[in-house]
């Protein structure tokens, strides 16, 4: 019958459509220096959005809600339709990591977590969040991959080092040094720990958290 027809061509095409999959998610392994370019300019765009363009609070989390929203109902469609995950990993496969695969990307958590940490705190220690994000966990994970060498804390140490350089760098740029010094030292512990959240969606409020608290007490 034709439904049965329908449904045996459903079966053959599946496994080539898992193989392809497959196959274009092992091109994603590496070092991935374009996923770190972009992760980078994703968070110094928003930055200098709010800066230098002079962005009102209120428009900064309207853009930042919208385009959450498409890109996390673009994630929803393609993880439910096979030949649209496949079409993601063709065109962006220097931006995506294999988690995504079966995941939401890590572009939506990113964009989620700079929006959490302008909503709920101070505008100047958000933005320090999200650059601490946009820098420090690229760098970090990119010096770590290349030359890390001794393990620590799930991570390595040469990794480890490099987030917490550039994030003292970031912060006493922005803040005062008693106060950017230990939220550094706090924020490179806070992304070492073993969350359950993807860390794009933990580091800008936790980091905006911390500065906040830190003024608070200091």
């Amino acid at each position: 019958t034709k439904k049965g027809q329908r449904r045996r061509t459903y079966l053959i095409r599946d496994p080539y459509q898992n193989n392809r999959l497959a196959e274009l998610v092992a091109k994603t392994t590496g070092l991935q220096a374009g996923r770190r370019i972009v992760h980078a300019i994703t968070g110094t765009v928003i930055f200098v959005a709010v800066t230098q363009l002079d962005l009102s609070e209120s428009l900064t989390i309207t853009g930042l809600s919208v385009l959450f929203l498409i890109l996390l109902a673009s994630d929803l469609v393609r993880l439910r339709v096979p030949h649209l995950n496949i079409l993601f990993f063709r065109f962006f496969q220097i931006l995506v990591s294999p988690r995504e695969s079966q995941n939401i990307a890590s572009s939506t958590w990113y964009i989620l977590g700079s929006l959490i940490a302008i909503v709920l705190f101070p505008l100047s220690a958000a933005l320090s969040g999200i650059l601490v994000l946009a820098w420090a966990d690229p760098t970090a994970s990119y010096l770590g991959r290349r030359w890390g060498r001794r393990a620590f804390l799930g991570g390595t140490l040469e990794g480890t080092t490099a987030f917490l350089v550039v994030a003292v760098l970031i912060l006493s740029v922005r803040h005062p040094l008693p106060i950017a010094i230990p939220s550094a030292c706090l924020i490179t512990l806070v992304e070492r720990s073993a969350w359950p959240l993807d860390d794009n969606l933990v580091l800008a409020p936790a980091c905006a958290g911390i500065l906040t608290l830190s003024d608070l007490i200091i």
